[in-house]
């Protein structure tokens, strides 16, 4: 999706911006004696976004000069009299490429395909998209030869002509920051409302959507979103809780928690408009061919994309310019489980014990299943992971991990274009050498991939935002020891004591949701035979150069009966996906 772009083709740059989007509030374009800057998405808060470019422009205005980013989620480019910089907030929610040869970029643009063209593919990029569903996000790589992607929290500086001067990523620039002070005496438990509440303040526009699902997460957001209103407003009308409601099946037994969190919200703003969407009806997969071939790159989610763009579709319908999630909460505000691998490596083998015991009765998993995924695992990801394919023999997806290679991928393919060195990538980023740190970098890509948020932002008027993953708030839950956020046998402590003046009792004192497994063994069921279908029938030289299909139509016959575990139908979906959008490649409907 094209919302802007930029053409290095004589002695200055040409801006151009997609003008509905500009309309909508989604591109903000402002210009300054010191030069002008094109913001897609928002930089310090929602509501002021001609601000945010401002003093984005003025911040960096001086040559060498590298402030910390802002928060927000933003791509943003710089136009000054003599250079021009590129920048993405850390969170990486709004895409930024370049088209580069010979170390000059002729093009800018929000996206891959746009720059691509007709250019040959990068067999690599796909190396690294199967490796998990992270990959897309932090790679460099794009689907495309010769197009790179900018990093989340990297500016990048060119020269006016377009010759590349220097990248600078987070590793270097600290985004974010700690919170500020607190009152006297303040504990954790109110550090993190604070922060949580700033985050969602700096996320509200004129008409805010939240999404509640009945759980402690989306439930904490909508009520601080609630209070903020509120206060501003009297009654917070322009406050729009959205939910997807199941009647039969499993996920019926959700309807009471949902039901309390919308009187607790109302309770807060009398206004407020609840929007129920029936989704009985919504399975995985439905329309997967349009979802995931009508996509600037592969998007492993798609499968899941039916449920939300209803609840899309509904938020656009009613006027509202940002839409709010839980998405996060669970790897930020809970106990950091990789507590037990720092104690390892430290050597407190003893302390590593009696934490891994504690752990064990409280999830009922054995004691070596708890010190093998969050110590060995690790440790030594990818033995670990070829060790258990091994003992799982005789299905497609036994033991089938989140980076080992999948048997569908054709192991001649994954050598020549660097599968190896992609799997070594990926665990390095998803463990790195502190795996309990790591884990918040990895959290911010696993936990909200919202491509069909940026592919819908056009007629919908709207990205997601996730407060949960702000700089802030993870900040913030970095700095505090294990013994603060680990209470056996209530998971997410933290937040339920930061928001126990607001959460109802059936809520606050929950500690499990019901899975979302429904939808997806219903989606199998329904579109099995077409999913196989579609793999039977795909022609794109890359498909059958990359995958053999027979295996991959196994696969999804194997996840169509249960077998496998949720990391090994993650990979189906994400070659399913891969599959379908090569064939919109060859057919020029993507």
């Amino acid at each position: 999706m094209k919302a802007l772009r930029v053409e290095f083709d004589g002695d200055a740059p040409r801006l151009r911006t997609d003008e509905s989007m500009a309309r909508r509030g989604l591109v903000t374009t402002v210009s300054a004696p010191a030069g002008t800057a094109a913001v897609v998405g928002w930089a310090g808060s929602v509501r002021d976004r001609p601000a945010g470019a401002r003093a984005l422009l003025a911040a960096f205005a001086r040559p060498g000069h590298l402030p910390p980013l802002p928060t927000g989620d933003f791509a943003a480019v710089l136009l000054y009299r003599d250079r021009v910089l590129l920048l993405r907030d850390r969170q990486a929610r709004i895409p930024l490429f370049i088209k580069e040869s010979g170390g000059r970029v002729n093009a800018v643009s929000t996206s891959a395909r746009d720059l691509g063209g007709t250019t040959e593919l990068e067999p690599r990029y796909f190396c690294r998209y199967l490796t998990g569903t992270m990959a897309q996000p932090h790679s460099e790589l794009s689907p495309f030869a010769g197009v790179r992607r900018v990093l989340g929290g990297e500016v990048v500086e060119l020269s006016a002509t377009g010759r590349m001067r220097h990248r600078v990523t987070d590793r270097t620039l600290d985004t974010g920051g700690p919170p500020g002070p607190v009152a006297d005496g303040a504990g954790p438990g109110q550090e993190l409302r604070r922060a949580l509440e700033q985050a969602v303040a700096r996320r509200l526009g004129r008409r805010v959507a939240c999404h509640v699902s009945g759980g402690t997460d989306s439930t904490s957001v909508a009520l601080l979103a609630a209070r903020l209103l509120a206060a501003e407003q009297g009654d917070g009308g322009d406050l729009v809780l959205l939910a997807g409601r199941y009647g039969r099946g499993e996920l019926a037994g959700e309807r009471p928690y949902l039901d309390e969190a919308v009187e607790a919200v109302r309770r807060q703003a009398p206004g407020v408009h609840p929007v129920i969407v029936d989704a009985d009806d919504v399975a995985d997969f439905d329309d997967f061919a349009q979802h995931a071939g009508d996509a600037d790159e592969p998007h492993a989610h798609a499968f899941r994309a039916p449920f939300w763009s209803r609840l899309h579709a509904a938020a656009a319908e009613l006027g509202c310019d940002t839409l709010l999630t839980g998405c996060g909460a669970d790897p930020v505000v809970d106990a950091n489980p990789f507590r037990l691998h720092q104690l390892a490596r430290s050597g407190q083998l003893g302390e590593m014990t009696r934490q891994a015991r504690v752990r064990s009765a409280a999830s009922g998993q054995g004691v070596r299943d708890v010190v093998r995924a969050h110590v060995v695992r690790p440790a030594l990801p990818l033995a670990t992971e070829r060790v258990t394919r091994l003992a799982h023999r005789g299905t497609v997806l036994g033991g089938l991990g989140h980076f080992t290679r999948p048997p569908w991928l054709l192991r001649r393919f994954a050598r020549a274009h660097g599968y190896r060195a992609a799997e070594a990538a990926e665990s390095r980023f998803v463990f790195g050498r502190a795996p309990e740190q790591s884990l918040y970098d990895a959290a911010n890509y696993l936990a909200a991939p919202d491509p069909l948020s940026w592919r819908r932002a056009p007629r919908d008027g709207f990205f997601l935002s996730h407060p949960f993953l702000d700089p802030e708030v993870v900040d913030m839950m970095r700095r505090l020891p294990a013994d603060v956020t680990f209470r056996p046998g209530r998971p997410k402590a933290l937040l339920r004591e930061a928001m126990a003046d607001l959460l109802p009792p059936g809520i606050r004192e929950r500690t499990a949701k019901i899975p979302f497994n429904e939808p997806y063994a219903r989606g199998l069921r329904s579109h099995g035979d077409e999913l196989i279908d579609l793999c039977r029938s795909a022609r794109h030289p890359l498909t059958t150069e990359m995958f053999d299909l027979g295996l991959l139509c196994q696969a999804v016959r194997e996840a169509r009966l249960g077998i496998g575990d949720s990391h090994s139908w993650d990979r189906v979906n994400a070659s399913l996906a891969l599959v379908v959008w090569l064939e919109g490649l060859r057919t020029g409907q993507c």
